[in-house]
């Protein structure tokens, strides 16, 4: 089982985002994500929350969390979201950075693009790991 960590600052949107996303189409015999953020914020962005229920994601229970060195215990890489120099660091995680624009403030229609995008980044991550499942293959 391999564990991927989606990761920003306020682990609010982006990471947010794209680990239930991972989550969607990943085979989950083969893979999982994860999120966190070196700054957790108290929730998830409202307007998040409101661009993935559209698509039938349920963000209502989830919570931002502190990227630690436990909870990044036994995960192969780290997906950073564009956040620049203060993006977290794992040592001996594969790394790969996301240049994606804070849905933070941002109305929806701007969410929406965010949230495509990352879907595309997911699909393709997926795809290229071999790790989609066969449903969505």
């Amino acid at each position: 089982m391999r564990t991927f960590i989606f990761a920003c600052i306020h682990n609010a949107g982006r990471s947010q985002m794209s680990a239930a996303l991972f989550n969607r189409y990943a085979d989950p015999a083969k893979a999982r994500a994860i999120s966190a953020g070196t700054q957790p914020a108290e929730q998830v962005h409202p307007v998040v929350m409101d661009a993935m229920h559209e698509i039938g994601i349920d963000l209502s229970s989830a919570k931002p969390q502190k990227l630690t060195a436990e909870l990044a215990q036994g995960a192969d890489t780290l997906v950073t979201m564009g956040c620049g120099d203060e993006c977290p660091y794992v040592p001996g995680l594969r790394r790969d950075d996301w240049p994606l624009p804070d849905p933070k403030g941002q109305g929806i229609e701007t969410v929406r693009q965010i949230r495509e995008e990352i879907q595309n980044r997911v699909l393709e991550l997926l795809t290229r790991e071999e790790l989609l499942s066969p449903q969505h293959v």
